[in-house]
């Protein structure tokens, strides 16, 4: 939901392009990079970023080194492009929830409801990429991008309450910001609890709870 900041160092990319990456280029791709991606997808949200390696990928993908470069540049340049389709892929609900519903707590009743949902999915990695990424992350750029999208999740977070707040949905005195930080921790710990292998109906029953603490309607 945050766009990354633009990159200033490559991670992942040996010091000189493999041998034949140039001349890759000039060729057909013999493989689907819709797939490719798709693959790149699962592997950093099992892994995470750091745990991540290059032959990771290539295995996963089904490519060689060269065509990775090639069509995705290196590691760094391809985990943007897979947290961008992440969002798009399976991050969506979020925005979609909180644009949809005519109140802030349907909205966030709502998102985290759905998150249960989500991070629980069978078939594919738990949780939420975003976050898991960012688990033992020692790359500076790619720590600072994942948390800049975080953060500005709360700065969203916090501008749906205040816009109830103005509308009287919710109380005067209703703390704008801890509730939007509250509510993500919430979030961020949902996804957790689906790592370790919690269903959605035990998550389901977290959101339930998490709601029941929002301030009443005045």
């Amino acid at each position: 939901m945050v766009a990354n900041p633009a990159a200033q160092r490559r991670e992942g990319r040996p010091s000189e392009q493999p041998a034949g990456a140039a001349r890759q280029r000039g060729r057909p791709r013999s493989f689907d990079r819709e797939e490719a991606l798709r693959q790149a997808i699962w592997t950093f949200w099992e892994r995470g970023y750091e745990a991540t390696s290059v032959s990771d990928l290539t295995r996963a993908m089904g490519i060689s080194p060269p065509s990775l470069y090639a069509a995705f540049g290196d590691k760094r340049t391809l985990f943007e492009e897979v947290l961008t389709e992440y969002v798009e892929r399976y991050g969506a609900f979020g925005t979609r929830a909180l644009d949809e519903e005519p109140t802030a707590r349907a909205g966030f009743g709502r998102l985290l409801r759905e998150a249960a949902a989500e991070f629980a999915a069978p078939g594919r990695p738990h949780g939420c990429l975003v976050i898991h990424a960012a688990t033992n992350c020692t790359t500076p750029e790619v720590e600072e991008a994942l948390r800049e999208r975080r953060n500005a999740n709360i700065a969203d977070f916090a501008s749906r309450i205040r816009a109830d707040i103005a509308s009287r949905n919710l109380p005067e005195d209703c703390d704008a910001a801890a509730l939007a930080r509250y509510t993500a921790a919430v979030f961020q710990g949902m996804s957790q609890q689906a790592r370790d292998g919690a269903s959605q109906e035990e998550l389901e029953r977290v959101a339930d709870l998490a709601m029941a603490a929002w301030p009443p309607a005045p």
